[in-house]
């Protein structure tokens, strides 16, 4: 069911869980929907595969897929054949069954987006999904504190799944390589956008990302579409213990400086201090818009439907 008379075209970016919220959300308000999703993950599943095939890491790309099946036996039947995991004594232990379709269609296809889209007909997928990048990433990042030892010296933490989880606070992240080449689909479709959505997610490993590929980082900016940003829920151990939502906006802000935000959404329980926040989003030229888009029975989890009611009541307002 769609909460709007005319659907927006929506491109969210982000990866992981945090996305497949904002994409379950989506696409009851849009059909008329894009995911660009981070290809940085080097663990699990998805780190196994791309050292073994050389491909992106599929990961955070199934979780996009399986976030975009409808809510009719279909589409979460083939939601949870993606998302399953094989259990094993053997090579197989751990491998989730939607990486290794994604992978065996980029080998017989020889093309990352056109396997993505064979996988999106096949699921009757509500939306495409397009990596970031063309080749994988690494993701590395200055940390004050990484050793306890040392709590004021400065380290490099390599590796997504490091600087999702490293203790101490994260000063600043890069890419490896520093100028990687952007799906061209992926800017097509920023620059076609009625709107961009960014977050809720892991914000230096999954949001922040895609601020610094240049190509995509410049669509961004040059985009007509409106931005909206979507707050987290609460700061994540390790990435962002004790981050409030000011400083979430200060770093996407610090990575972006040119990028206009028309949006700030946030959990009114989730706002520790409503006059800075509202005040930090004036100075960015935003509006704040504060709603209750959280799960009542999940902490930290945001509610599709509850989150795709304030999605589209942000969008018919403009």
């Amino acid at each position: 069911m769609s909460w709007t008379t005319t659907e927006p075209g929506v491109v969210a970016l982000g990866g992981g869980h945090g996305l497949a919220a904002s994409l379950s959300a989506l696409r009851r308000v849009t059909s008329d929907l894009t995911a660009v999703v981070t290809v940085a993950d080097n663990g699990g599943s998805s780190g196994r595969l791309r050292e073994e095939f050389g491909v992106l890491p599929p990961g955070d790309l199934r979780m996009a897929l399986a976030a975009l099946c409808g809510d009719d036996r279909w589409g979460q039947t083939w939601a949870r054949v993606l998302q399953h995991r094989f259990e094993s004594e053997g090579a197989m232990d751990g491998h989730a069954m939607g990486n290794l379709l994604i992978v065996a269609l980029w080998e017989l296809l020889d093309d990352h987006v056109t396997g993505l889209d064979w996988v999106g007909s096949l699921l009757g997928a509500r939306g495409r999904v397009l990596p970031m990048a063309v080749t994988p990433l690494d993701i590395t990042a200055e940390v004050r504190g990484a050793d306890p030892a040392d709590p004021d010296g400065v380290s490099v933490v390599r590796g997504q799944v490091a600087v999702a989880t490293t203790p101490g606070d994260v000063l600043d992240v890069r890419l490896e390589p520093a100028d990687p080449q952007a799906c061209p689909e992926a800017v097509r479709a920023i620059s076609d956008a009625d709107w961009i959505v960014l977050g809720p997610g892991s914000w230096y490993s999954s949001v922040i990302p895609h601020l610094l590929v240049p190509d995509l980082r410049d669509a961004l900016c040059a985009s007509p579409g409106r931005v909206m940003v979507t707050l987290n829920l609460e700061a994540q151990p390790g990435e962002t213990d004790g981050f409030t939502p000011e400083d979430h906006l200060e770093v996407l802000h610090r990575q972006a400086p040119d990028l206009v935000i028309d949006t700030v959404l946030a959990d009114h329980a989730a706002v520790p201090d409503e006059r800075r926040l509202r005040a930090r989003t004036d100075e960015l030229g935003a509006r704040l818009v504060l709603a209750d888009v959280a799960r009542a029975t999940a902490a930290g989890q945001h509610d599709p439907e509850k989150l795709a009611r304030a999605y589209a009541l942000v969008m018919a307002a403009n």
